[in-house]
């Protein structure tokens, strides 16, 4: 089970981010636990008012959330579910959407919660959408991967010495 090692559940205290969540809607009851799981993060965190948007598929989560992270916002949530069919499209979709999503991140320096399901099966998905009975929570978790990174990017701004010299930097989080 891939949730053994996960960080402690210690609370975030995210009152005062922006965050925006971008939801695919493919495979209807996986994402509506994945939304809910996304939500639940946000509201036990202090996040109010988040932008919802949601695309076709998680071929277009990247796109999306480019745009969302080049609005100002301190973090997005990328969620969607690929299942592996009898073609080589997953392998197209699920790597598109991945390296896109990581290029979103990296270029603009927002969080990015990676909250994409790319399974073997639709039942994998289920036991990982934060459902009655689901083993993972993954809305929830992904969320608090891209809460935990936009609050360390903001004690991070505030702990470094101004000027440009950043040889020694304090420990944060």
């Amino acid at each position: 089970m891939s949730g053994t090692g996960a960080p402690g559940a210690d609370r975030i205290d995210g009152a005062g981010l922006r965050v925006g969540v971008v939801a695919a809607s493919w495979h209807d009851q996986v994402m509506g636990g994945l939304v809910d799981g996304a939500l639940r993060a946000l509201a036990e965190a202090g996040v109010s008012d988040p932008v919802m948007v949601r695309v076709p598929g998680s071929f277009e989560l990247p796109v999306v959330a480019a745009r969302l992270a080049r609005s100002g916002l301190d973090a997005v949530v990328a969620l969607g579910t690929v299942v592996r069919g009898g073609t080589p499209h997953f392998e197209y979709v699920c790597q598109a959407a991945t390296v896109g999503l990581t290029e979103v991140s990296v270029q603009t320096g927002v969080p990015i919660g990676f909250g994409l399901l790319t399974c073997d099966t639709a039942e994998q998905a289920l036991d990982r959408a934060g459902l009655p009975g689901s083993h993972e929570d993954r809305g929830y978790e992904s969320t608090q991967a891209a809460l935990r990174t936009a609050v360390t990017l903001r004690d991070l701004a505030g702990a470094l010495p101004p000027g440009g010299d950043h040889h020694v930097v304090p420990v944060i989080g």
